[in-house]
């Protein structure tokens, strides 16, 4: 059986816990009936305060008394008096019902200025380059103690390390087989095509044939063959040859600068690497579509009110980058 802490006094012990395999068979409303009973040291007003009728009050202090061997209140000249038993009732009593009113009101305001929790992300490269260096300079002023963690993107797993509280979010792209989740949509994209500075296919306007004829570079994060340049190429009857496949972002633009290799990239990459790389950006002579940067979430964090918080950030970051 658990035993009360210093804190917890006995009187409450006894009305709360009780013997575990009684409990189950108690009407906890009696303890409301208690309540108003002891302040109230009327059974009318106390009928009228719990919205019972007189009757229906009167036979549950008539249970009352039953359960805790004891009168609780006796009749005198000025009315109700209360007995030991039920003035040592008292403030264990008004204790454990205002602990239950708190407990069913809803979860404390979060408060992100004094919060520490830590947020913990899968996220694809191109989410983390456009969002991380805003976000963190966004919580540096509005939740200085918050922290993030990004764990490696492992899609079989993301919808069970979404469920399981492994994860926070996944920011990702569109995928099928996270209909059963939340989700919000971020930021799109688009593409360019990035060359060396200098590149022969510089020195005229990329069309198609010069497309295909240099070689190219691909990042693929799933590590699967194919992609969908590749897919669109082959739908109007064309091929490109990749001569580098690449698992993450990070070395392609470098890659770039110092080879004849190409490669279709992300705009707001392309912008960024513009600036400190010799490289140059053209358009891709064909009809690529964009994509979009998802935000994914699971049922049981729906509502957590430091979970909407940390997603009202990122969205809002997302709608100005």
């Amino acid at each position: 059986m658990v035993q009360p802490g210093p804190s917890f006094s006995t009187s409450m012990y006894g009305i709360i816990i009780m013997h575990a395999m009684n409990l189950a068979g108690i009407d906890l409303n009696l303890l409301v009936v208690l309540e108003a009973l002891l302040d109230e040291r009327s059974v009318t007003r106390a009928a009228r305060r719990v919205g019972l009728s007189q009757p229906a009050t009167s036979h549950a202090l008539g249970r009352l008394r039953a359960l805790l061997e004891d009168a609780l209140f006796v009749r005198t000249p000025q009315g109700l008096r209360t007995t030991p038993r039920a003035e040592q009732l008292r403030a264990p009593l008004a204790a454990a019902l205002e602990a239950v009113r708190r407990t069913l009101t809803g979860p404390a305001p979060f408060d992100a200025r004094t919060s520490t929790r830590t947020f913990t992300l899968a996220c694809a490269d191109l989410a983390a380059f456009v969002l991380l260096p805003p976000l963190l300079a966004r919580l540096a002023e509005a939740g200085p103690e918050v922290n993030v963690v990004l764990r490696p993107v492992a899609m079989a797993e993301v919808a069970r390390q979404l469920g399981d509280g492994e994860l926070d979010l996944f920011l990702g792209t569109p995928d099928r087989a996270f209909d059963a989740l939340h989700a919000q949509p971020l930021f799109r994209e688009r593409f360019l095509t990035l060359l060396r500075k200098g590149h022969p296919a510089t020195r005229r306007r990329l069309d198609l044939d010069a497309f295909c004829a240099v070689p190219h570079l691909l990042v693929a994060p799933r590590g699967t063959p194919g992609s969908y340049v590749d897919s669109r190429l082959a739908a109007l009857g064309r091929s490109r040859r990749v001569v580098l496949t690449l698992p993450q972002f990070l070395v392609a633009p470098h890659v770039v600068a110092a080879t004849d290799l190409a490669w279709v990239a992300p705009e707001r990459m392309v912008q960024s690497y513009s600036g400190s790389l010799p490289v140059v950006a053209r358009p891709v002579p064909f009809e690529l579509d964009g994509f979009g940067i998802v935000a994914y979430w699971h049922e049981r964090e729906h509502k957590d009110a430091a979970h909407r918080w940390f997603r009202a950030t990122l969205a809002a970051l997302a709608r100005e980058v």
